[in-house]
């Protein structure tokens, strides 16, 4: 009997136990299956609105864009066929009374014109369709007129934004050089076309109140804007994303980025037009797109959070303490990374310190013995750095300091080189695997780098801040070298450079 009741209690217990590791899984594999459902429909439906607005946008530039090309291909045929019949007749020999006629004719055909001007060699106008008591005015200054005075190219030139002084509203200039039959300069064919004219057809396109859409020429100054605002008319996003990463490359496409004009982020899709100087862009605020996306979510989720409440404070406690430590370990590991990088690298410059130095030189020596390969030395010192710490002070020192850093750091590009900061303002740059021409290659770089940034030194007999920079190659057929010999051989030179004059490699 005694070993009856043992053997039913250890059943029980391995019952027991079953049971709670079934219960367990359970607890865990259902809220589990529940939120991948979940998880897998949001990120779906997150996806499908990316999609949409980004074929929405796309399909909106390329409606655009044809409608830009068409309006602006209906004013350059029209100055074509204006442009011969005057160079034709001649501007002495003008037919105002017709051509007053044909003007206005054009101004109700295509109404996106503004205004209609043939103007002399010395920017005055000769005719436009204008009334008779407009008063007339000299456009020597405009920058179409300068262009066309000065190149002899027949091209259809699309300006920048200016103001109109017969009417006073936007317009954009469309020009062409008129000539004498001997090929001189003879004055200029304008047509203006209106801003308005654009905007009214773009304020038709469904967009939100943050949403853009933007024309712009191809050097990024803007033609006109949705929302409007005069004030961003003329100003230039040629540094944004689009006109400095993606058109180089493409001339239409789509890109998530983050506008330089007001920091919001859109789905933004752009369109070089095949004819003209011209981009068409239309962006769709992130925020926008993915409201109704929100909405769902915060839905979907209160009804999954009431299904599975019970279950997932349950679930919480198994978990909580694997999330503990989970978060101290990953504490950890930051403050370990934090202190590797303040142990290796200087603050004020961002190169590794002499710390970081003194443990790469022996390492590298080692392995250029053992792969017989060249090991470069580069050692640069701020000339007149003191003088420049008294005249300037210590918190532009330590600019320029940060300044040489940063042409070194541009300079280098491979992961085995290494640009440390030796002491005050003295670099070591270490280049494994680098013979004499490419060690002076990369010392010439930094010269060339820190030349363009052309820091003021009144104190230097230059009259801007430079480096002189010492070289060094070792071969590993020459005797087995110390690291302190090797800096030393190296800041030799670097002493040799500043005895040539400084603001100089040595050797040569």
């Amino acid at each position: 009997m005694p070993t009856y009741e043992i053997d039913n209690t250890a059943i029980q217990n391995s019952s027991h136990n079953k049971l709670k590791l079934i219960t367990t899984i359970f607890i865990i594999s259902s809220p589990t299956f529940v939120f991948s459902i979940f998880i897998w429909q949001i990120n779906r439906d997150y996806d499908m609105h990316i999609r949409n607005a980004e074929q929405y946008a796309s399909n909106l530039v390329l409606s655009a864009s044809q409608h830009a090309e068409d309006t602006i291909k209906d004013i350059e045929a029209f100055s074509d066929s204006m442009v011969e019949r005057i160079e034709w007749d001649g501007l002495d020999n003008l037919d105002n009374a017709r051509l007053k006629r044909t003007f206005l004719s054009q101004v109700r055909i295509i109404p996106q014109i503004n205004g209609i001007f043939i103007i002399d060699h010395e920017g005055n106008w000769l005719l436009t369709d204008k009334d008779q008591s407009t008063k007339k005015s000299n456009n020597s200054d405009r920058e179409y007129f300068i262009y066309h005075k000065n190149h002899r190219d027949k091209i259809f030139k699309i300006g920048s934004v200016i103001k109109s002084r017969s009417t006073g509203e936007l317009v954009i200039p469309l020009s062409r050089r008129l000539e004498n039959p001997d090929g001189s300069f003879a004055g200029v064919f304008l047509t203006t076309l209106e801003i308005n004219y654009l905007n009214d057809f773009y304020s038709k396109f469904k967009l939100g109140s943050d949403d853009i859409f933007s024309i712009a020429l191809s050097d990024g100054t803007i033609l006109t804007r949705r929302p409007f605002d005069e004030s961003k008319i003329g100003t230039n996003i040629a540094k944004g994303d689009i006109f400095s990463k993606y058109l180089p490359h493409s001339a239409t496409g789509t890109a998530r980025l983050k506008s330089i004009v007001d920091g919001i982020e859109r789905i933004n899709s752009y369109r070089q037009l095949d004819r003209y100087p011209i981009v068409v862009q239309a962006g769709l605020t992130v925020e926008g797109i993915l409201s109704q996306w929100r909405n769902d979510l915060v839905r979907f989720s209160v009804i999954i959070f009431s299904m599975t409440f019970i279950l997932a404070i349950i679930g919480f406690l198994l978990f909580l303490q694997i999330r503990h430590t989970s978060k101290i370990e990953a504490k950890l590991k930051l403050a370990l990374d934090s202190i590797n990088k303040i142990a290796g690298e200087d603050a004020l410059t961002g190169l590794k310190n002499r710390r970081s130095l003194d443990q790469a030189l022996p390492q590298e020596i080692g392995r250029a013995h053992r792969a017989n390969s060249p090991l470069g030395l580069i050692m640069l010192d701020i000339d007149y750095f003191k003088k420049y710490n008294d005249c300037y002070g210590h918190v532009a020192g330590d600019d320029c300091i940060r300044s040489v850093s940063n042409c070194i750091k541009s300079s280098i590009h491979r992961q085995s080189d290494l640009a440390s900061r030796y002491g005050g303002e003295e670099m070591l740059i270490l280049l494994p695997n680098t013979n004499e021409s490419g060690i002076h290659d990369i010392a010439r770089k930094i010269l060339e780098r820190l030349s363009v940034l052309n820091i003021p030194h009144k104190e230097s007999p230059i009259g801007r801040v430079t480096v002189s920079i010492g070289t060094y190659c070792y071969h590993p057929a020459d005797e087995i070298i110390t690291p302190d010999k090797l800096v030393s051989l190296c800041d030799e030179h670097l002493y040799l450079a500043k005895a040539n004059g400084r603001n100089t490699v040595y050797p040569e």
